[in-house]
């Protein structure tokens, strides 16, 4: 197990950026921010507003999954408790979540992708796709994660997604009005 961690803090040491000085670290901290929650709710809540059809839909089904996989991806955080890397930047994530296993941004952008490449339109799900890794990589790239911390919430987001889109026709029928 010590032979995975070092391995681990080493890749995570090559990847991460040697200092925040130059234009491609602006990049990896704005794809980094790009996964926020928030943001991602806010947009989906605005789209859910003025939606009609197959986007208001798809709005209510993204935003109520964001919700959730927080609740899951904090409750595996506050279990397994495993310290973030040292580093200054970030200070809303240290301060707020101070654990980094598995990566929230990781687990909800791999989750958005799996979920928009099934609900489409398909530039959608491609897009969305083709984010998932950037916000990923951005996470250890600005310092704020180990490279386990995303491919774990890679995988876990895959499976969320999946997951939900599985419960979502009874979750429909349930609660048609907010969908």
């Amino acid at each position: 197990m010590e032979t995975l961690v070092n391995l681990d803090k080493t890749l995570t040491e090559r990847i991460k950026a040697p200092s925040q000085a130059h234009a491609l670290w602006k990049l990896g901290a704005f794809f980094a921010h790009s996964g926020d929650s928030w943001f991602w709710l806010a947009g989906l809540g605005l789209i859910w507003l003025v939606a009609a059809d197959n986007w208001h839909r798809n709005a209510a089904i993204l935003g109520i999954s964001i919700v959730i996989q927080a609740v899951l991806v904090l409750s595996i955080k506050f279990t397994i408790k495993r310290a973030r890397p040292e580093g200054e930047w970030g200070a809303i994530y240290r301060n707020t979540d101070p654990h980094s296993f598995p990566s929230g941004h990781a687990t909800r952008a791999f989750m958005l992708a799996a979920m928009a490449l099934a609900l489409g339109p398909a530039w959608f799900g491609i897009v969305v796709l083709l984010w998932a890794p950037l916000v990923s990589l951005a996470r250890v790239y600005v310092g704020l994660h180990y490279l386990s911390d995303i491919l774990a919430g890679a995988v876990l987001g895959l499976m969320i997604g999946w997951g939900f889109l599985l419960c979502f026709p009874l979750v429909i029928s349930i609660f048609p009005w907010v969908f």
